[in-house]
């Protein structure tokens, strides 16, 4: 238990909810905000090319063919969440667009960088990360607004074709391009590039920072928390942690009972646990009323926050628990 507290204060974890602070007190506003916004994005850009240069042809193919993985990710997302979603709206206290944001959070598809950025942090299988959560993101761009219109109401929106070219757009232009480009100059750079382990784990703890900065501090810009009771909050708050340590649970008891390796199962827990704030923002923004937009987003804010926290702990201690098992091995 003392381990698990000392363990909440490392550098990361303080520089995540030094990051919330600041983007509460100091967000970034008209070209500023830009500015942030596009090194969020460089940021995401370098992570995808570095990775590219780092994995070799053979893992990442050995990614891309793992169907049954990738599938208890998409499962777990737009099946096993949304189930957790709907039973939480049982519960009494949430009403209105609070509770619509949080079933509007359980159908969003998973987070692409963190959940690479995690698993390569926790030493899991980056290729077939990669492949899982860029999969989810596609899959998520049809079945998510399939799925706010079936179990939200039909009339939330009439701009859902927009969705679809934008971030197919963003997707191929930030994440899919960057990794061919890097894989492709991987022979030239390669060799450099898994030698400089200290500038991966600064680009992918950098991008995550970044983006967390220009997500929610637009969300202060916007009037957040003029809007929202300290009582709301944390009643937000504390659904958003039930869920969290729901799928946190599911996804590592799915790991084992399914039988997949540590690094397979790595995937399936990062993957599979988390909800896409940069997903999010858009989607709600074309999916309901722009009154609505800032109430609904609110627990897919705080739950980005959360799971980023929790997955940091979690893909710590597993990399500490390789560290040992690798300092076993050569001695």
């Amino acid at each position: 238990m003392l381990r698990a507290i000392l363990s909440f204060f490392e550098p990361f974890i303080l520089m995540l909810l030094g990051t919330v602070v600041i983007a509460s007190l100091v967000p970034a506003r008209g070209v500023y905000a830009d500015i942030v916004a596009g090194a969020a994005d460089v940021g995401i850009v370098l992570l995808f090319f570095l990775h590219g240069a780092k994995l070799s042809r053979a893992a990442i193919w050995e990614g891309a063919r793992n169907w049954r993985l990738h599938l208890n990710v998409v499962a777990t997302t737009f099946l096993v969440f949304p189930l957790f979603g709907l039973a939480l709206g049982r519960l009494p206290g949430l009403t209105g667009a609070v509770a619509t944001g949080m079933l509007f959070l359980t159908l969003l598809p998973s987070t692409v960088q963190s959940s690479i950025a995690f698993t390569a942090i926790a030493r899991g299988n980056v290729a077939a990360a990669v492949c899982s959560a860029s999969f989810s993101n596609l899959v998520g761009i049809v079945l998510t607004p399939a799925l706010v219109a079936l179990l939200i109401g039909s009339g939330v929106g009439g701009q859902g074709s927009g969705i679809s070219l934008s971030a197919v757009e963003a997707i191929v232009a930030q994440l899919l391009l960057p990794f061919v480009a890097g894989h492709l100059l991987r022979p030239w750079i390669g060799g450099f590039v898994a030698r400089q382990k200290r500038l991966l784990t600064i680009v992918d703890r950098g991008s995550i920072l970044l983006v967390v900065y220009s997500a929610f501090g637009a969300a202060v810009v916007e009037g957040l928390w003029h809007r929202v009771s300290p009582e709301d909050l944390m009643l937000i708050g504390l659904f958003c942690s039930v869920l969290l340590a729901a799928v946190l649970a599911f996804t590592w008891l799915a790991g084992r009972l399914l039988g997949f390796s540590r690094e397979d199962a790595i995937v399936l827990l990062f993957c599979g646990s988390k909800k896409s704030l940069a997903a999010g923002v858009p989607m709600a923004g074309v999916l309901f009323p722009a009154a609505q937009v800032g109430a609904v987003l609110l627990p897919v804010m705080l739950f980005h926050q959360l799971q980023l926290i929790a997955c940091a702990m979690i893909a710590r201690r597993y990399a500490d628990a390789a560290g040992v098992t690798e300092a076993e091995v050569s001695a």
